[in-house]
Protein backbone atom coordinates (compact mmCIF):
# COMPACT_ATOMS: atom_id res chain seq x y z
CA UNK A 1 0.00 0.00 0.00
CA UNK A 2 1.35 3.41 -0.96
CA UNK A 3 0.60 7.07 -0.38
CA UNK A 4 -0.19 9.40 -3.30
CA UNK A 5 0.67 13.11 -3.06
CA UNK A 6 -0.89 15.44 -5.63
CA UNK A 7 0.56 18.48 -7.34
CA UNK A 8 -0.42 21.60 -5.33
CA UNK A 9 -3.14 22.93 -7.63
CA UNK A 10 -4.78 24.64 -4.62
CA UNK A 11 -3.80 25.45 -1.02
CA UNK A 12 -5.74 22.41 0.23
CA UNK A 13 -4.27 20.09 -2.40
CA UNK A 14 -0.75 21.11 -1.33
CA UNK A 15 -1.10 19.37 2.05
CA UNK A 16 -3.34 16.49 1.03
CA UNK A 17 -2.41 12.84 0.56
CA UNK A 18 -4.48 9.73 -0.17
CA UNK A 19 -4.00 5.97 -0.20
CA UNK A 20 -3.39 4.28 -3.55
CA UNK A 21 -5.62 1.29 -2.65
CA UNK A 22 -3.43 -1.19 -4.54
CA UNK A 23 -4.51 -4.05 -2.28
CA UNK A 24 -8.22 -3.74 -3.05
CA UNK A 25 -9.63 -6.25 -5.51
CA UNK A 26 -13.36 -5.45 -5.44
CA UNK A 27 -15.25 -2.14 -5.37
CA UNK A 28 -18.86 -3.05 -4.60
CA UNK A 29 -19.63 -4.79 -1.27
CA UNK A 30 -21.36 -8.16 -0.94
CA UNK A 31 -25.07 -7.28 -0.87
CA UNK A 32 -26.02 -10.06 1.56
CA UNK A 33 -23.55 -8.66 4.14
CA UNK A 34 -24.61 -5.01 3.94
CA UNK A 35 -27.18 -3.20 6.08
CA UNK A 36 -28.37 0.37 6.59
CA UNK A 37 -26.45 2.65 8.93
CA UNK A 38 -28.35 5.43 10.68
CA UNK A 39 -26.33 8.55 11.47
CA UNK A 40 -26.98 9.79 15.02
CA UNK A 41 -24.82 12.94 14.84
CA UNK A 42 -23.59 12.37 18.39
CA UNK A 43 -27.09 12.24 19.90
CA UNK A 44 -28.44 9.68 22.38
CA UNK A 45 -31.90 8.09 22.50
CA UNK A 46 -33.35 11.31 23.96
CA UNK A 47 -32.02 13.44 21.11
CA UNK A 48 -29.45 15.11 23.35
CA UNK A 49 -25.90 15.62 22.05
CA UNK A 50 -23.59 13.45 24.15
CA UNK A 51 -20.61 13.47 21.74
CA UNK A 52 -19.81 16.85 20.24
CA UNK A 53 -18.45 17.63 16.76
CA UNK A 54 -20.27 14.82 14.97
CA UNK A 55 -22.77 15.10 12.12
CA UNK A 56 -23.19 15.14 8.36
CA UNK A 57 -20.72 13.17 6.33
CA UNK A 58 -21.03 10.98 3.27
CA UNK A 59 -23.78 8.40 3.25
CA UNK A 60 -22.51 4.88 3.81
CA UNK A 61 -23.70 1.34 4.39
CA UNK A 62 -22.57 -0.91 7.23
CA UNK A 63 -20.64 -4.09 6.40
CA UNK A 64 -21.44 -6.93 8.80
CA UNK A 65 -18.09 -8.19 10.14
CA UNK A 66 -17.56 -11.61 11.70
CA UNK A 67 -15.75 -10.66 14.92
CA UNK A 68 -16.66 -13.95 16.65
CA UNK A 69 -15.01 -16.26 14.08
CA UNK A 70 -17.13 -19.11 15.45
CA UNK A 71 -17.31 -21.22 12.28
CA UNK A 72 -14.67 -23.68 13.50
CA UNK A 73 -12.81 -26.32 11.48
CA UNK A 74 -14.39 -25.27 8.16
CA UNK A 75 -11.89 -23.87 5.62
CA UNK A 76 -12.69 -20.63 3.85
CA UNK A 77 -11.20 -19.05 0.74
CA UNK A 78 -10.40 -15.33 0.48
CA UNK A 79 -12.19 -14.08 -2.65
CA UNK A 80 -11.77 -10.30 -2.25
CA UNK A 81 -10.09 -7.51 -0.25
CA UNK A 82 -12.45 -4.54 0.09
CA UNK A 83 -12.62 -1.01 1.45
CA UNK A 84 -14.84 -0.40 4.49
CA UNK A 85 -15.93 3.22 5.15
CA UNK A 86 -16.79 2.36 8.76
CA UNK A 87 -13.25 1.46 9.89
CA UNK A 88 -9.61 2.29 9.23
CA UNK A 89 -8.55 -1.19 8.07
CA UNK A 90 -9.60 -3.13 4.99
CA UNK A 91 -11.86 -6.18 5.11
CA UNK A 92 -11.61 -9.59 3.45
CA UNK A 93 -14.55 -11.48 1.96
CA UNK A 94 -14.48 -15.19 2.79
CA UNK A 95 -16.41 -18.00 1.11
CA UNK A 96 -16.59 -21.12 3.30
CA UNK A 97 -16.61 -24.67 2.00
CA UNK A 98 -20.36 -24.87 2.69
CA UNK A 99 -21.01 -21.74 0.61
CA UNK A 100 -21.54 -19.20 3.42
CA UNK A 101 -19.95 -15.76 2.97
CA UNK A 102 -18.51 -13.63 5.76
CA UNK A 103 -16.36 -10.54 6.18
CA UNK A 104 -13.30 -10.47 8.45
CA UNK A 105 -10.67 -7.82 9.20
CA UNK A 106 -7.88 -8.15 6.65
CA UNK A 107 -4.42 -8.65 8.22
CA UNK A 108 -1.09 -7.97 6.52
CA UNK A 109 -0.07 -10.57 3.89
CA UNK A 110 -3.60 -11.95 3.45
CA UNK A 111 -4.22 -12.22 -0.30
CA UNK A 112 -6.98 -13.35 -2.63
CA UNK A 113 -6.86 -17.12 -3.01
CA UNK A 114 -5.49 -17.77 0.49
CA UNK A 115 -7.26 -20.28 2.72
CA UNK A 116 -8.11 -19.39 6.33
CA UNK A 117 -9.72 -21.31 9.16
CA UNK A 118 -10.74 -20.85 12.77
CA UNK A 119 -10.60 -23.33 15.61
CA UNK A 120 -8.03 -24.93 17.95
CA UNK A 121 -6.43 -26.96 15.14
CA UNK A 122 -5.85 -24.05 12.74
CA UNK A 123 -2.32 -23.21 11.61
CA UNK A 124 -0.45 -20.16 12.92
CA UNK A 125 -0.73 -17.98 9.83
CA UNK A 126 -2.31 -14.56 9.09
CA UNK A 127 -6.11 -14.61 9.07
CA UNK A 128 -6.57 -17.78 11.11
CA UNK A 129 -8.36 -17.56 14.46
CA UNK A 130 -7.53 -19.71 17.50
CA UNK A 131 -8.02 -19.76 21.28
CA UNK A 132 -5.06 -18.02 22.94
CA UNK A 133 -4.23 -21.33 24.65
CA UNK A 134 -3.21 -22.68 21.21
CA UNK A 135 -1.19 -19.62 20.14
CA UNK A 136 2.60 -19.71 20.78
CA UNK A 137 4.22 -17.03 22.95
CA UNK A 138 5.50 -14.02 21.04
CA UNK A 139 2.90 -14.32 18.25
CA UNK A 140 1.34 -11.09 16.94
CA UNK A 141 -2.46 -11.16 17.12
CA UNK A 142 -5.45 -8.88 16.54
CA UNK A 143 -9.24 -8.93 17.08
CA UNK A 144 -8.79 -10.19 20.65
CA UNK A 145 -11.79 -11.17 22.77
CA UNK A 146 -12.28 -9.65 26.23
CA UNK A 147 -15.13 -12.02 27.13
CA UNK A 148 -15.09 -15.56 25.79
CA UNK A 149 -17.61 -15.95 22.97
CA UNK A 150 -18.51 -12.26 22.71
CA UNK A 151 -16.28 -11.63 19.71
CA UNK A 152 -13.09 -9.62 19.27
CA UNK A 153 -13.21 -6.15 20.81
CA UNK A 154 -9.54 -5.19 21.15
CA UNK A 155 -6.85 -4.47 18.53
CA UNK A 156 -8.99 -3.87 15.44
CA UNK A 157 -7.61 -0.58 14.02
CA UNK A 158 -5.38 -0.32 10.95
CA UNK A 159 -1.79 -1.36 11.66
CA UNK A 160 -2.55 -2.54 15.21
CA UNK A 161 -1.12 -5.72 16.72
CA UNK A 162 -0.96 -7.24 20.20
CA UNK A 163 1.57 -9.81 21.38
CA UNK A 164 1.03 -12.92 23.49
CA UNK A 165 3.52 -12.47 26.36
CA UNK A 166 2.82 -15.23 28.89
CA UNK A 167 0.38 -17.95 29.96
CA UNK A 168 -0.36 -18.88 33.53
CA UNK A 169 -3.30 -20.92 34.75
CA UNK A 170 -6.60 -19.70 33.34
CA UNK A 171 -5.16 -16.44 31.97
CA UNK A 172 -2.74 -15.24 29.32
CA UNK A 173 -0.95 -11.89 29.30
CA UNK A 174 -1.36 -9.77 26.17
CA UNK A 175 0.67 -6.65 25.40
CA UNK A 176 -1.64 -4.19 23.64
CA UNK A 177 -0.54 -1.56 21.07
CA UNK A 178 -0.67 1.13 23.80
CA UNK A 179 1.98 -0.76 25.81
CA UNK A 180 -0.54 -1.92 28.40
CA UNK A 181 -0.18 -5.55 29.49
CA UNK A 182 -3.54 -7.12 30.26
CA UNK A 183 -4.74 -10.53 31.42
CA UNK A 184 -7.21 -12.28 29.11
CA UNK A 185 -8.88 -15.67 29.48
CA UNK A 186 -6.80 -18.40 27.88
CA UNK A 187 -9.96 -19.61 26.11
CA UNK A 188 -10.57 -16.23 24.46
CA UNK A 189 -10.06 -16.19 20.71
CA UNK A 190 -7.63 -14.01 18.76
CA UNK A 191 -6.77 -13.76 15.07
CA UNK A 192 -3.20 -14.23 13.89
CA UNK A 193 -1.22 -11.35 12.39
CA UNK A 194 -1.12 -7.57 12.32
CA UNK A 195 -4.11 -5.61 11.00
CA UNK A 196 -3.52 -4.37 7.45
CA UNK A 197 -3.56 -0.87 5.90
CA UNK A 198 -0.55 0.24 7.97
CA UNK A 199 -0.20 3.45 5.91
CA UNK A 200 -3.46 4.81 7.26
CA UNK A 201 -1.64 6.85 9.92
CA UNK A 202 0.46 8.57 7.23
CA UNK A 203 -2.51 10.01 5.31
CA UNK A 204 -2.90 13.79 5.64
CA UNK A 205 -6.48 15.06 5.52
CA UNK A 206 -5.37 18.37 3.97
CA UNK A 207 -8.61 20.35 4.09
CA UNK A 208 -11.64 20.97 6.27
CA UNK A 209 -14.09 19.66 3.67
CA UNK A 210 -12.55 16.21 3.81
CA UNK A 211 -13.15 16.11 7.57
CA UNK A 212 -16.80 16.97 6.93
CA UNK A 213 -17.04 14.04 4.48
CA UNK A 214 -15.99 11.83 7.42
CA UNK A 215 -18.78 13.26 9.59
CA UNK A 216 -16.48 15.38 11.78
CA UNK A 217 -17.74 18.91 12.45
CA UNK A 218 -15.61 21.92 13.49
CA UNK A 219 -14.19 22.20 17.00
CA UNK A 220 -14.27 25.72 18.50
CA UNK A 221 -11.72 26.62 21.18
CA UNK A 222 -13.10 27.63 24.56
CA UNK A 223 -10.89 30.76 24.86
CA UNK A 224 -12.68 32.38 21.89
CA UNK A 225 -16.15 31.85 23.40
CA UNK A 226 -18.14 34.03 25.72
CA UNK A 227 -17.96 33.28 29.48
CA UNK A 228 -21.58 32.08 29.39
CA UNK A 229 -20.60 29.36 26.92
CA UNK A 230 -17.26 28.15 28.30
CA UNK A 231 -15.16 28.55 31.49
CA UNK A 232 -12.20 29.71 29.34
CA UNK A 233 -14.25 32.41 27.60
CA UNK A 234 -14.37 36.17 28.08
CA UNK A 235 -11.70 38.74 28.83
CA UNK A 236 -10.41 41.70 26.87
CA UNK A 237 -8.51 40.64 23.76
CA UNK A 238 -6.69 37.33 23.79
CA UNK A 239 -6.74 35.89 27.29
CA UNK A 240 -5.05 32.86 28.87
CA UNK A 241 -7.10 30.09 30.47
CA UNK A 242 -6.63 31.80 33.83
CA UNK A 243 -7.48 28.86 36.10
CA UNK A 244 -5.48 26.07 37.81
CA UNK A 245 -6.39 23.44 35.19
CA UNK A 246 -8.10 23.53 31.76
CA UNK A 247 -11.83 22.91 31.96
CA UNK A 248 -14.42 21.28 29.75
CA UNK A 249 -17.47 23.38 28.77
CA UNK A 250 -19.22 21.95 31.86
CA UNK A 251 -16.52 22.94 34.35
CA UNK A 252 -14.83 19.55 34.69
CA UNK A 253 -11.02 19.26 34.63
CA UNK A 254 -9.68 18.03 31.30
CA UNK A 255 -6.54 17.57 29.14
CA UNK A 256 -4.98 14.70 31.02
CA UNK A 257 -6.15 15.50 34.56
CA UNK A 258 -7.53 12.35 36.18
CA UNK A 259 -11.10 12.72 37.46
CA UNK A 260 -12.25 9.12 37.91
CA UNK A 261 -12.96 8.26 41.55
CA UNK A 262 -13.89 4.60 41.30
CA UNK A 263 -11.93 1.69 39.91
CA UNK A 264 -13.35 -0.01 36.85
CA UNK A 265 -14.34 -3.68 37.20
CA UNK A 266 -11.75 -4.71 34.61
CA UNK A 267 -8.84 -2.82 36.27
CA UNK A 268 -7.88 -6.01 38.11
CA UNK A 269 -6.97 -7.51 34.74
CA UNK A 270 -4.33 -4.87 34.01
CA UNK A 271 -0.80 -6.10 34.76
CA UNK A 272 1.03 -2.97 33.53
CA UNK A 273 -0.56 0.30 32.51
CA UNK A 274 0.24 2.05 29.26
CA UNK A 275 3.17 4.44 29.37
CA UNK A 276 4.57 3.12 32.68
CA UNK A 277 7.96 1.41 32.79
Amino acid sequence: MGIRVYKPTSPARRFMSVLTFEELTKKEPERSLVTDLRHKAGRNAHGKITVRHQGGGARRKYRIIDFKRNKDNIPAKVVAIEYDPNRTCFIALLVYADGEKRYILAPIDLKVGDQVMSGPTADIKPGNCLPIANIPLGTLVHNVEIKVGKGGQMVRAAGAAAQVMAKEGAFAQIRLPSGEVRKVSINAKASIGQVGNTDHENVRIGKAGRQRHLGIRPTVRGVVMNPCDHPHGGGEGRSPVGMPAPMSPWGKKTQGVKTRKHRKYSDKMIVKRAGKK
